[in-house]
């Protein structure tokens, strides 16, 4: 199985769509499971899915030649299952412009900035997989066709050039870590 990955709105739904249907793997998205299955439940603006539940529903439905998308994915799949996942990271000012039209609250905004920022996705993807079996890729500024070629390169000839991502040097660089880390 084939993952795709990253913090909300880096692109994973509309890159995965187009590798899913160019590469004929069947696309499971992890959200879609968790909802359809009933595993989640509303607290506040929060969707609360049983990451457990998911896991052992996942496990036993995935079939081997698909591609698995989504931002739980690090927290949901077998590490034995994985042929190899994509981390897709955007830069966090980039981001907060998509988080605010899409109407993220002050919590819920800062909470994915800092996820972003620090990499918690790509490391526990990592975490969950190993190195040699994890890229990531920036999207910022990128068009879609050019990040679909880049992760189609990746699970056809299993190549790629990952790209070099560090948020957190930007951020303390401009002297914004207050910005996103207010607490």
């Amino acid at each position: 199985m084939k993952i795709i990955t990253g913090t909300p709105g880096t692109g994973k739904h509309t890159v995965a769509r187009i590798l899913a249907r160019k590469l004929e793997l069947e696309l499971i998205d992890v959200n879609k499971v968790s909802v359809n299955e009933g595993m989640t439940k509303k607290n506040g603006q929060v969707l609360e899915v049983d990451v457990l539940k998911l896991k052992k529903t996942l496990d036993k439905k995935m079939p081997k030649n698909a591609l698995l998308v989504g931002h739980l994915a690090p927290y949901v799949v077998s590490k034995n299952k994985i042929e190899i996942a994509v981390v897709l990271r955007r830069n966090p000012y980039s981001l907060e412009r998509v988080y605010k039209k899409r109407g993220y609250d002050k919590k819920k905004l800062l909470e994915n900035l800092g996820s972003e920022i620090i990499g918690i996705t790509y490391y526990d993807m990592i975490k969950n997989v190993g190195h040699k079996k994890t890229f990531q890729f920036d999207t910022t500024n990128k068009s879609v066709s050019s990040t679909v070629k880049k992760i189609e390169s990746l699970f056809v000839k299993g190549k790629a050039k990952e790209d070099n991502v560090d948020w957190l040097k930007i951020v303390s660089e401009k002297r914004d870590l207050k910005r996103f880390f207010p607490y």
